[in-house]
């Protein structure tokens, strides 16, 4: 769907360009733009593999096991019904460390390795179970205590001080898990509730 809409979005800004007779400054923002795209890339590349290779090494040296066992009681109370030492939890606190790194595309992997574990976990089948929707809220409105991709565009763009939106970016993602994750928790009660009447 978003392809059609980004696509539908170039298709319009192009021919309006063409249509006030902009065309030579629509080939040139279109040329420089291509440019200024593919330097942000290779920046963000940078990033992102050093600090997956970070979260490599993490889990490789049982640093993700020590932060399961602080996270534990926590994800216990918030993914009822699977296994605190199962391979969904590990692929869970994963996915939570590296968000709590500002670490979006690379807590992917470990959010799709995450999705299929609790499948297999909870024999879900083709309909997401609560856990499952939980684990997407949390991912999604993630907590993150060091927003590295953001700061890394603000240095890109010329920032002197890229981290100087930690207090904000704390509280905001504070607020976000909270709200989200209890409108989840909220919605699932309600959901069980009716399923229980129509029984």
């Amino acid at each position: 769907m978003m392809k059609y809409v980004f696509g539908g979005l170039i298709v319009v800004s192009v021919i309006i360009g063409f249509v006030r007779g902009d065309a030579a400054a629509v080939s040139n923002a279109a040329i420089s733009s291509c440019a200024d795209a593919v330097t942000l890339c290779l920046t963000l590349c940078g990033i992102i593999c050093l600090w997956s290779g970070i979260m490599r090494v993490a889990q490789s040296s049982g640093l993700t096991e020590s932060v399961a066992k602080v996270l534990s009681p926590l994800l216990k109370k918030l993914f009822k019904g699977i296994s605190s030492k199962g391979e969904a939890m590990q692929f869970i606190v994963l996915n939570i460390t590296a968000n709590l790194l500002g670490l979006g595309n690379a807590s992917t992997p470990f959010g799709i390795a995450a999705m299929r574990a609790l499948e297999n976990e909870e024999k879900s089948g083709e309909r997401a179970t609560d856990n499952m929707i939980l684990f997407v809220v949390l991912n999604t409105a993630s907590l993150q205590l060091i927003p590295t991709t953001a700061a890394a565009l603000r240095l890109q763009h010329g920032s002197a001080a890229p981290m100087e939106i930690l207090p904000a970016v704390w509280a905001v993602s504070a607020v976000n898990v909270i709200l989200t994750v209890g409108a989840a928790k909220i919605l699932a009660a309600l959901s069980r509730k009716k399923s229980a009447r129509m029984l």
